[in-house]
Parts: C-alpha cells; sequence; structure tokens
C-alpha cells in the first residue's frame, strides 16, 4: 500500500474517532508556554466541528496583546492576515472561516505557529487533514510550532511520513503539553 492510500484510510479512521468520542475542550495549557508568553507574534487558527478549539486562545493572545495571524487559502498553500478578533471580518469558504484582508509578506515575525492535527507521534510528527497546506507552511515559518490534539491523539506509534514533512516542537492536549527531541 502506497504512503497516499495509507495517510487516506488513516485519516479517515481518525476522523471516525474524533466525532465519536469529540468533547469540547479548552487548550489553554499552551498559554502559559514561555514560548507563548515571550511572543509577540502569533499565527494560529479559527477552529471549526471538532478540531481543538483555538477560539479561547485566540482572544487570549489578543488580549495580552500580540499580533495574531489567521490562515487564508491562497491557491496551494496558506496566506497570513492580521486579525484583530473581530469575527465579522471572517468569511465562510468551505468549512474554514478566514480573515480578510493583506496578508502579512514578512513572515520571520511568526515566534508560535498553534497547527491543528489529527494525530501526532512521539517524534512531532503530525497527520493532518490531507491537503498539505500546514505541511507547506511548517516549511517556512521559523518559530516554535505547537499541534493541538485530543488526549489520546499523541501516539507511541509512527505515523506515515513523506520527505518533506517537518516535526512540531510540542503538542498539547487540554491537560499537557509535550515538548519533542530535536
Amino acid at each position: 500500500m502506497n504512503q497516499d492510500t495509507l495517510k487516506k484510510e488513516l485519516r479517515e479512521r481518525l476522523r471516525r474517532e474524533r466525532r465519536q468520542k469529540f468533547i469540547p475542550a479548552s487548550f489553554s495549557i499552551i498559554l502559559n508556554s514561555p514560548e507563548i508568553l515571550a511572543a509577540k507574534t502569533v499565527a494560529s487558527y479559527y477552529s471549526y466541528g471538532e478540531e481543538p478549539s483555538t477560539h479561547e486562545i485566540n482572544k487570549a493572545l489578543l488580549k495580552a496583546g500580540k499580533s495574531l495571524l489567521l490562515p487564508r487559502v491562497n491557491g496551494d498553500h496558506l496566506a497570513w492576515i492580521e486579525w484583530n478578533g473581530d469575527e465579522s471580518s471572517l468569511k465562510n469558504a468551505h468549512k474554514l472561516s478566514e480573515p480578510t484582508g493583506e496578508p502579512v509578506q514578512d513572515l520571520s515575525v511568526i515566534d508560535v505557529m498553534i497547527v491543528p492535527a489529527l494525530h501526532i507521534d512521539q517524534e512531532g510528527y503530525r497527520l493532518g487533514q490531507g491537503g498539505g497546506f500546514y505541511d507547506r507552511a511548517l516549511s517556512y515559518i521559523p518559530g516554535w510550532k505547537v499541534g493541538l490534539v485530543y488526549a489520546g491523539e499523541l501516539t507511541s506509534k509512527t505515523l506515515p511520513r513523506e520527505v518533506h514533512d517537518i516535526p512540531l516542537n510540542a503538542a498539547a492536549t487540554p491537560s499537557i503539553l509535550v515538548r519533542f527531541k530535536g
């Protein structure tokens, strides 16, 4: 079985498992990490459905005076737009709520990137939704990268990966923050 087929089947199973056990939870544990506390600019996302919720985190980051960037799909990559917390400024594109406005050109200002994931393995590799947008973004965002997953979605099994996959620096569940070596 090739990697694409393996990843597709694994994603389908993990989405089904997530839907079956979904209970909304807070991921505010990351707000006290030294990386978030020191950050001036944070790239996050606007969660939907059963994804780990970023709504509380995003509000707290703005309240703390951080510059908050949200992604917008732009062709085959993500553009990052500064967002002030005004939900009426988001437009719906498919299932996503995306910011309007001009993309930030200098992505080297991003100190922290909060990343969605379906599962994360012990080396920090993630399995995402399958579009490849975050995989590509991880390669050009320099900051500390933390993925959000529910309890039970951190695995000791090695997830399928490809040569372009980049590991995260950390993963957070509602109750723990795990840092990866590397």
